[in-house]
């Protein structure tokens, strides 16, 4: 039984049912392995480049540590989201509490945020890097560049805490049953019993001002970095620079195309069915944390190289292993 507050005349569930894919609730069994699959080649993908990036010493520069530090938020968000689906959906236990529900939404809508935060700090890099290459180094340096990342951290942090502080004080009466196999928002939301027009207005207002000023900035930069690239003399480096901005722009691309469209249809198809819009958001928050490994590993040569050859030591190794395993049977003297 979930768990009821009444210690003022105005009742509020204090534990929630997370149902994800309500349609599918007698089979629900059968999503294990595909978003069990989907998980691990996540990790897996994210976890190789990371581990590129952290092992070649030719690749600690700021360009490659916040690629390596995208495909770590890459692996948070997915660790937030598929693990406690798929214990939810094998053994059917899917009760959480007000609290817990709370942290996992502001867990979700951070590493969002601070993904998109990330991606401003990267165009940054790459304007000083192609339009003030002399000075780069010194303007780029490993402390100028952590101050980066800790501002893209507090403001991912002042953007998320309103939208979650206001849910916390939200009286739910309406029901215990949350449609969704995450503690979304808007299906939080729909549990309330009250007026939650703020609420809305306070998401919505943040995430259009967050989105629009983002795609600014990141137009402004990129713009200026195109034509400063196409600038250059030298043919090799203005295809290396174009190429950079192009994994980026790729990356981009992805990130918010996924969440814009998951956001439209997620209004506008307000006649769809809980599960088409549960797939809507493991879209919009897993494709990115899919993709993004593939762009970065395969677009960007230094990273493709090192792959290529930590493989091809991989698979010298297995024959190697294999001559040198001891006989199976004891050879006779001669």
């Amino acid at each position: 039984m979930s768990g009821w507050s009444n210690g003022s005349s105005n009742g509020s569930y204090t534990s929630f049912f997370l149902v994800g894919f309500p349609g599918l609730q007698d089979s629900r069994t059968l999503l294990v392995l595909p978003f069990l699959s989907l998980y691990l080649v996540i990790f897996s993908a994210n976890a190789l480049v990371i581990h590129t990036v952290v092992s070649q010493r030719s690749l600690h520069q700021p360009m490659y540590l916040l690629i390596a530090l995208l495909l770590a938020v890459n692996i948070c968000a997915a660790t937030t989201v598929v693990p406690p689906m798929l214990f939810s959906f094998s053994t059917h236990f899917n009760r959480i509490s007000l609290a817990r529900c709370l942290i996992q939404m502001f867990c979700i809508y951070f590493l969002i945020v601070f993904d998109c935060n990330i991606l401003l700090v990267m165009a940054l890099d790459r304007y000083v890097a192609i339009c003030h290459p002399l000075r780069y180094p010194e303007i780029v340096t490993r402390q100028f560049l952590a101050g980066l990342v800790g501002v893209a951290a507090a403001r991912s942090t002042c953007l998320v805490a309103p939208v979650v502080g206001l849910a916390s004080r939200v009286r739910f009466c309406r029901s215990d049953v949350i449609h969704h196999f995450a503690c979304e928002h808007m299906a939080l939301m729909k549990l309330s019993c009250g007026d939650v027009s703020l609420n809305k207005t306070v998401g919505l207002t943040i995430r259009i001002f967050n989105r629009v000023l983002d795609m600014l900035l990141l137009v402004a930069s990129y713009t200026s970095i195109i034509h400063a690239a196409f600038r250059i003399s030298s043919g090799g480096a203005r295809a290396k620079a174009l190429n950079t901005c192009g994994s980026h722009l790729l990356v981009i691309f992805t990130i918010y195309s996924s969440t814009m469209s998951s956001s439209i249809v997620y209004r506008v198809a307000r006649t769809a069915s809980e599960d088409v819009h549960n797939l809507l958001s493991a879209f919009y928050l897993l494709l990115p944390c899919l993709v993004n490994p593939i762009i970065y590993g395969a677009r960007t040569k230094e990273i493709r190289e090192h792959l290529a050859t930590l493989f091809q030591r991989t698979q010298q190794q297995v024959p190697t292993e294999k001559l040198q395993s001891p006989p199976s049977h004891r050879e006779l003297p001669g």
